[in-house]
């Protein structure tokens, strides 16, 4: 069962996959395991990512997280909701950068709680989407946040992105999270990235983050932490 929201309501549908839009134009993707799957694990995974917000993505989704991933996830027993931000509308255009992130992360915390899970998700986020990510885990319990190359620094996306400067996060790394990135990025990261110097943050490094080692290595970690 799930809900849809448009402008004259909700309706109410069934079906293993369902897109929904929520709040300005982003809309998310519920994958619940099918029934032949060997488990069903009550974890939710979330994937996040921002087509519009970055660059060159409206016209190829390099810059998403794989479809693939979700459908592969979800034959091995994983609730997989998938959400994609959009730009804020023009009744509810925001003006600071802190205002426009805030916005987007209380859309991700009310598609979760349209999903129907009542457990504290593992999010995954790749690139803006990352910056929505880290302000939702920075005020909302999170069993673990994987990140795919995501910005060096959110000082490093104004003003090319972001419409003010945004300070930089200082949520503690007391919980499991990991960073992937192509070898050229991490070495960037390691540099600048406040998340790629410390020593409590998994670094993983892939040629391509679309190939079946990157998603093999999400498995990993997934394994490791027992979920």
């Amino acid at each position: 069962m799930f809900v849809v929201r448009s402008s004259n309501g909700l309706h109410i549908r069934s079906a293993t996959r369902i897109a929904l839009q929520v709040r300005h134009s982003s809309t998310f993707t519920v994958r619940n395991p099918p029934k032949h799957a060997p488990r069903e694990v009550p974890t939710p995974l979330v994937l996040c990512s921002a087509s519009y917000w970055d660059l060159g993505t409206q016209n190829n989704r390099h810059n998403s997280i794989p479809q693939s991933y979700a459908s592969m996830l979800a034959e091995k027993g994983h609730t997989c909701i998938e959400v994609d931000f959009g730009s804020p509308d023009k009744n509810q255009e925001c003006f600071s950068s802190q205002n426009l992130v805030d916005h987007l992360s209380e859309e991700l915390k009310d598609n979760l709680r349209l999903s129907g899970s009542p457990f504290p998700p593992v999010i995954f986020a790749r690139g803006f989407a990352s910056l929505i990510a880290q302000t939702y885990i920075s005020s909302h319990a999170a069993q673990g946040l994987f990140l795919i190359s995501p910005p060096l620094s959110n000082a490093s996306l104004f003003p090319s992105l972001l419409p003010t400067p945004l300070r930089e996060f200082d949520y503690e790394l007391k919980f499991p999270i990991a960073v992937m990135a192509r070898p050229v990025e991490m070495d960037q990261l390691r540099k600048d990235s406040r998340l790629g110097q410390n020593e409590f943050v998994d670094l993983i490094e892939c040629d391509s983050l679309e190939c079946r080692d990157a998603f093999m290595r999400i498995e990993q970690w997934l394994d490791e932490l027992g979920i």
